[in-house]
């Protein structure tokens, strides 16, 4: 039988304006020569990309240069998504030998999961790919015909009557709980509502707007009515400092987001009549399982909705890209609309 394998390679990494590279040799003097080699390189800027640099040193590269103008936030969601997904199982690649079936195969590991996210890893492969493609890297984008699997559809709702009560008992309990009345009368997405900044309230003929800076896409920066809710939060401060900021004064993080959910949700559960012993909450949970923040923004839409406003309107202060993603909000009617349209028919 062949041997497989001649040479157990020994590799070497080392770091070069920030970004991780790594060389191999049959022996540690030559892992060490090649390693002395790429860095005199590098420094001299005789390294240049192509079909054999490898795909886990290209990936950051693309979208770093290619997608400039998004969020810190969006962007470590992309790179941590494509990092578990597909260098942890192809990095190694170089690109020209990278193939649409590999890309295929992870793809359809993906099965099962929400339709959000097997269509967000595919748009990002797809990136990765035609980036290198337009950098002439490789002749063709092995994930130009990629097939997406069947993924679950889980659709976003609004707050329930219920839900909204609880939510505005406990909203002054908290100061960092106006992150999500941003969301609920602004329509802020979580990345903006960590953004918004008092000097971003604006005055249109004697109207108060608030400049949302959105990043996702060119139709996220723009500009909403503050409604009377928020007025005394946002029209009553000085200073230009951030209005929903963590408990240590700074924007929010992930972690501190994710800590700052769930002492909203605990505080709902409590408001709902949740029982606690020792500090812990005593299931059943009041609270339905499915109550993520993102339902205070979906609640803003659906809230347009019962006010009148245009869909057109709509997919502007919403900051959809596609008025198809505003339609499907406004298509959907809640439990609220189906019981007014149950009285108004004398059934209920």
């Amino acid at each position: 039988m062949p041997q497989k394998y001649k040479y157990n390679y020994i590799r070497k990494t080392f770091t070069f304006n920030g970004r991780r590279y790594e060389v191999a040799g049959k022996t540690e003097e030559e892992a060490i020569r090649k390693m002395i080699e790429k860095k005199i390189a590098l420094e001299n800027g005789e390294v240049s990309v192509n079909g054999n640099t490898l795909l886990k040193d290209w990936y950051k590269t693309a979208f770093e240069a290619y997608k400039p103008n998004v969020s810190a936030r969006y962007m470590n969601q992309c790179l941590v998504r494509f990092q578990k997904h597909v260098i942890d199982d192809i990095g190694r690649y170089p690109l020209s030998q990278i193939t649409p079936l590999q890309l295929q195969s992870i793809l359809n590991r993906q099965k099962g999961m929400s339709r959000s996210h097997i269509t967000k890893l595919h748009q990002d492969i797809f990136f990765v790919f035609d980036a290198a493609r337009k950098n002439h890297m490789i002749q063709k984008n092995p994930a130009a015909d990629l097939v997406r699997p069947i993924g679950t559809n889980h659709k976003r709702r609004a707050l329930t009557s219920d839900e909204r009560h609880h939510f505005l008992l406990v909203a002054p309990t908290d100061p960092r709980f106006i992150f999500f009345e941003l969301m609920l009368y602004c329509g802020c997405r979580p990345g903006e509502a960590a953004e918004v900044r008092y000097d971003d309230v604006v005055m249109i003929e004697d109207v108060p707007f608030l400049h949302i800076r959105g990043t996702k896409t060119a139709n996220s920066d723009r500009f909403v009515p503050i409604p009377e809710e928020l007025k005394p939060h946002l029209l009553n401060a000085s200073g230009n400092g951030i209005v929903a900021p963590s408990r240590a004064n700074k924007k929010h993080t992930e972690s501190s987001y994710k800590r700052m959910t769930e002492s909203l949700k605990r505080a709902m559960n409590i408001s709902m009549g949740c029982h606690v012993y020792r500090n812990q909450l005593i299931p059943p949970l009041p609270l339905a399982d499915d109550f993520v923040p993102y339902l205070f923004r979906h609640t803003y839409c659906t809230d347009l909705k019962k006010k009148g406003v245009d869909v057109r309107i709509a997919k502007d202060l919403m900051g959809h890209a596609d008025i198809k993603t505003t339609a499907n909000i406004y298509d959907h009617s809640d439990g609220d609309t189906l019981m007014i349209a149950a009285r108004q028919m004398g059934l209920a």
